[in-house]
């Protein structure tokens, strides 16, 4: 599959100071922290803090951890946090790993990417098997850009493609749940 230059070019520009403020503000509004960085060193610096020891963590596919070296960080074992998404790859016994996955949902940290980003503070989650559902991206752009990029990824990886099986679009956070949402918006190209 080929990605159409258009969308390239429309979909890889960062955006002006003008769409950061007012997506950073309508994020705001919706109960998300937002965390403003120059580059991919500068957020993963920032997720090394910002998670604490003897918590669990576990995350979903995503070239932008995987490119800021989050990914690798995780493996190392060199941060004192429960690697759920590990513990889950090491186990064989189907039943087990099942029972694993489900109790990946319950970590403390989840990480993940968004596809694309709403200048109104919603974003859209798509993945194949469920996997990515804490990742966002705007319809269109999901499906004439990230889709084929993915596929692509999905195949040199795994050896088969990928579909836009499950769709969530996240607009907002309710307070009573209790959960804080950290948004890490970084001024460098990085995933796709």
């Amino acid at each position: 599959m080929s990605v159409n230059n258009q969308s390239n070019t429309q979909f890889d520009a960062l955006k002006d100071i003008r769409s950061i403020s007012k997506t950073t503000k309508a994020l705001e509004e919706k109960g998300i922290r937002v965390i403003i960085v120059d580059n991919g060193k500068d957020a993963l610096s920032y997720i090394k803090k910002l998670i604490p020891k003897g918590v669990s963590v576990t995350n979903g596919s995503s070239k932008t951890l995987d490119q800021i070296g989050f990914v690798d960080y995780l493996k190392s074992g060199k941060h004192g946090w429960a690697n759920l998404k590990e513990e889950i790859v090491n186990e064989k016994d189907p039943i087990k790993q099942a029972k694993l996955r489900k109790q990946a949902v319950l970590s403390d940290y989840y990480l993940g990417s968004v596809h694309a980003l709403i200048e109104n503070g919603e974003f859209i989650i798509a993945s194949n098997t469920g996997s990515q559902l804490p990742h966002i991206v705007f319809t269109s752009r999901l499906e004439t850009y990230v889709m084929l990029l993915e596929d692509r990824n999905m195949k040199e990886k795994y050896g088969t493609g990928t579909s836009l099986n499950k769709i969530v679009i996240f607009k907002g956070e309710n307070p009573m749940a209790g959960r804080k949402v950290t948004m890490l918006l970084v001024k460098e190209k990085l995933g796709f």
